[in-house]
């Protein structure tokens, strides 16, 4: 049965990061066109009011877990259909994840973890956080997320489709100061434009 969940029984941060990146991280993106595809993904994630999709999360070992994922700038939440019911909301720089099958809640702090980077309101991809690589593809684009003052400690990438100039969130990876992967490929995502209501994103462990 697979453990309750990596944030609290392994210490691992959601994520994960490919060869090719991690051998370009902390390094300065400095062309005009890596800044100009920042600004875009900037936009995205503080503009993407209402957004859904459904996720297929792959642990390290392989395991998989699958559910729905809602996000506001700075709010998420995921409940989990397999490989039991769960929850994670994350907000205001806390994490509650919540297992249902063993009654066990976790509350822990995103100050120095890779999810905190999601979830800065509003997110600011300069300053305080430093973008390692940025990569495209056919119809996509990939950016590495570290915090400036402690790269060590984790890296967030995020994938999208990129089309027509478009962009549409499809992958979230971390990986933890232990270099431990944890993978969220989304299906189905869309952005209504209107706010979830607050009561989704509640730390508390009773809805």
């Amino acid at each position: 049965m697979k453990p309750a969940f990596p944030f609290a029984t392994r210490r691992l941060m959601m994520g994960g990061l490919l060869t090719l990146l991690a051998a370009c991280a902390g390094a300065p993106v400095q062309q005009p066109d890596q800044q100009a595809d920042i600004a875009r993904v900037e936009a995205y994630l503080n503009t993407s009011d209402g957004l859904q999709a459904n996720f297929v999360q792959t642990w390290p070992d392989g395991g998989k877990g699958q559910g729905v994922m809602h996000y506001d700038p700075g709010r998420l939440r995921l409940d989990y259909e397999t490989p039991g019911s769960m929850k994670l909301v994350a907000q205001n720089g806390h994490l509650l994840f919540v297992d249902h099958r063993r009654e066990s809640v976790t509350r822990m702090s995103l100050g120095h973890q890779p999810l905190g980077l999601l979830l800065d309101q509003p997110v600011h991809l300069s300053g305080l956080i430093s973008v390692t690589a940025v990569q495209h593809g056919q119809n996509s684009l990939q950016v590495s997320l570290a915090r400036r003052d402690s790269e060590s400690q984790g890296i967030l990438t995020l994938g999208f489709s990129d089309i027509a100039g478009k962009l549409s969130l499809l992958v979230i990876e971390m990986t933890d100061v232990e270099r431990q992967h944890i993978r969220l490929d989304l299906t189905d995502t869309t952005v209504s434009g209107q706010k979830w209501p607050d009561a989704i994103f509640t730390l508390s462990a009773s809805n």
